[in-house]
């Protein structure tokens, strides 16, 4: 019997492809607070999304090999705006976090309103990579954003972050929690990415997967 959500494998001419793309030069665009202030949808856009503090900015910094690109931050919340870069004819967004966040109330509910929207209504994000922590899982506020994504027909990856955080022996009932629960969500794409940021785990993995999103 196949194992659904296997763990992504691209080949040596696909890794090799992502190098050379993510070896060219990352720019921060612009911080965005409102959906009237979004860039052109005039390149194909890949955003990053997930729970505050689950390493959204460092896998970014990882990805482009820029230490500083993204801001970088223990404190949950800390990514208040929607961060557009630009690589090659490529947009990176790192949305802002969900779940709790370190901010007064009415902040949260405004940025996570306009994450909402963005992912309901952006008509050239032909990807959305979901960021779960390893040593957690998928959690229900995850869930609530899976059946976004559903909803608005927007595929999306799932990416396990701090893996390196998680013994081995421990590994195999984390990636049962999170086949279990992305095989209730249509819009979930068929292949998982194990990363860690800070041992550098799955970022060629990663790099190749979206450069293949032409």
């Amino acid at each position: 019997m196949q194992l659904a959500f296997p763990e992504a494998q691209p080949d040596d001419t696909q890794i090799e492809t992502g190098r050379r793309i993510f070896a060219g030069e990352t720019t921060f665009l612009k911080g965005v607070v409102a959906m009237d202030g979004l860039p052109p949808d005039d390149r194909v856009e890949i955003c990053f999304a997930g729970r505050s503090n689950v390493g959204k900015s460092s896998l970014i910094n990882a990805l482009t090999g820029r230490k500083g690109l993204a801001r970088a931050s223990n404190t949950p919340g800390r990514t208040q705006e929607i961060n557009f870069f630009t690589l090659a004819d490529l947009y990176l967004v790192d949305l802002p976090g969900y779940g709790f966040a370190n901010a007064p109330v009415a902040v949260v509910e405004t940025w996570q309103r306009l994450m909402k929207s963005y992912l309901s209504g952006r008509a050239n994000l032909r990807r959305a990579f979901l960021l779960v922590d390893a040593r957690h899982g998928i959690k229900p506020v995850d869930d609530d954003i899976m059946a976004l994504l559903d909803r608005a027909a927007v595929p999306f990856q799932t990416v396990l972050t701090k893996v390196d955080k998680v013994k081995e022996k421990d590994r195999a009932r984390v990636l049962a929690q999170v086949r279990d629960g992305l095989s209730k969500h249509p819009a979930a794409y068929p292949e998982l990415v194990l990363t860690s940021s800070e041992k550098g785990w799955g970022i060629p993995d990663l790099r190749a997967i979206i450069a293949a999103l032409d």
